[in-house]
């Protein structure tokens, strides 16, 4: 499976698993923050993203879509449009009326929803995903992404990139 990650102890997949091993062995800077409540909103969020729509929109569905329904590339593009908009609605509604929200997902320091955050935006933006409705959203992903340790992990940088 993919992502998988090799550790000291084997290889971990499944990319909530292995953020929260990177955060727990790897403390600084940490992920979530300190506070429970701070901790349960920013796992709240980052499952919106990681459990809402990525499993539906994963490259194993979106094939299963093509292979075994003869969905076009265009009926793909519009699955993919409609559950990322079935999550993103009420997610820039969450981040754009509550509090803790700041320069990131959770206050002023990147952090676990916001990598959620930034992948899912990145393969939305791959499927033609209009980011006009969500203003909260697309500011998040710009500071997300002009972060040096998100610049250097882009997709296009990677050294299998195609």
């Amino acid at each position: 499976m993919v992502p998988t990650l090799d550790t000291p102890h084997g290889p971990l997949n499944q990319s909530l698993a292995i953020i929260e091993w990177l955060d727990e062995t790897i403390p600084e800077p940490p992920l979530l923050p300190a506070d429970p409540w701070g901790r349960a909103r920013v796992r709240s969020l980052a499952h919106a993203v990681a459990l809402d729509i990525h499993p539906i929109n994963n490259p194993r569905v979106l094939r299963y879509l093509e292979t075994e329904f003869g969905a076009t590339e265009a009926k793909t593009a519009a699955w993919f449009q409609h559950w990322a908009a079935e999550t993103f609605g009420p997610l820039e509604t969450r981040l754009a009326s509550e509090p803790e929200t700041g320069r990131f997902c959770h206050g002023d320091v990147l952090g676990l929803a916001d990598l959620c955050l930034t992948g899912q935006v990145l393969n939305n933006l791959r499927f033609g995903v209009d980011m006009d409705p969500y203003p909260t959203i697309a500011r998040i992903h710009i500071a997300c992404i002009a972060t040096p340790a998100l610049a250097d992990a882009a997709p296009q940088k990677q050294p299998d990139a195609e």
